[in-house]
């Protein structure tokens, strides 16, 4: 039988060739790359299959770096090399707009506030006051996919990715080549053990780990812990059998875990509650905006 495509015109057999070669593309499968970098996740992979403290199946690995839901995120990272935590405007959280914001959190969420005062010893005013700063009260949790933040972090290890990805920070802000080099090599081993963290934490509550978002650091949730102190520090508050850090319940509960467990006690000093303050965020003016707007609360 002759083939068809010779019954035709030659421009039309031409557009169907055209048209055959885009179907047979689209139908290859995706890889956690991005295309426009070229730049495959395999080592990583590998790595976390081989890695027997982390304990996950090939099975588990494939299954989530096949999915395109995971991505080379340039744009999310790039900012970890250009952000300036000095230049925050950490005053606009005692505006009265915001302070009034804090005191009709603490009315609305009073139960779960009350009851985080009564099993860990840790004042409703602090957890409000971190929530506000941290996430406005959910109102920015972050847009960026975790999972792709912490994998394309943690595989900055390699030099010649770690190169490549240099010529894509942008140059406004960005750090110079020496410390991005040092910042890079170090967050890769952090950002690995948060990686780890993450698949644990996703797979053990039953999560879609693509739909997660957070900060271009990988924090998450309206308290935004990183998930190796969700692993440890996290609680189920509304106690419904799953630690969903986006429910305001679990993470009311969670925000005062993670300070009693740096020492937070009924009655603390001012001194030593911004020691406290100071595990949750490392930042001096983070420190002194969540004793200020404490103090505003209880005014």
């Amino acid at each position: 039988m002759r083939n068809v495509l010779t019954l035709l015109p030659d421009k039309f057999s031409s557009l169907i060739n055209v048209i055959l070669i885009i179907l047979m593309v689209a139908a290859i499968p995706m890889t956690a790359y991005s295309a426009d970098e070229n730049i495959s996740f395999q080592t990583l992979e590998t790595r976390l299959i081989k890695d027997k403290e982390a304990n996950f199946t090939a099975e588990k690995i494939n299954r989530i770096y096949n999915n395109p839901g995971v991505f080379f995120d340039i744009k999310g990272v790039s900012s970890y090399f250009r952000h300036q935590e000095g230049k925050l405007n950490y005053d606009q959280f005692l505006s009265s707009k915001s302070i009034k914001k804090a005191n009709d959190y603490m009315r609305a969420h009073h139960a779960d506030l009350l009851k985080a005062e009564m099993d860990y010893g840790v004042d409703k005013e602090v957890i409000t006051a971190i929530m506000l700063v941290e996430t406005r009260f959910g109102a920015y949790v972050g847009n960026r996919p975790v999972i792709s933040i912490l994998s394309t972090m943690a595989v900055l290890e390699d030099k010649t990715i770690r190169d490549r990805f240099w010529n894509k920070i942008p140059t406004e802000n960005r750090v110079t080549r020496e410390e991005y080099e040092k910042k890079a090599i170090r967050k890769s081993k952090w950002a690995y053990k948060e990686l780890i963290a993450f698949i644990t934490y996703v797979e053990k509550e039953g999560m879609d780990p693509y739909n997660i978002n957070g900060s271009y650091a990988g924090a998450m949730g309206l308290c935004q812990f990183m998930p190796s102190n969700i692993v440890i520090l996290a609680e189920d508050g509304n106690k419904d059998g799953i630690v969903n850090l986006f429910h305001h319940a679990d993470a009311i509960a969670s925000i005062a875990n993670y300070l009693k467990h740096y020492g937070w006690k009924p009655g603390i000093s001012r001194d030593k509650a911004g020691k406290v303050v100071h595990h949750y965020n490392h930042s001096s003016y983070y420190v002194e905006i969540v004793l200020k707007i404490i103090d505003e609360l209880k005014t």
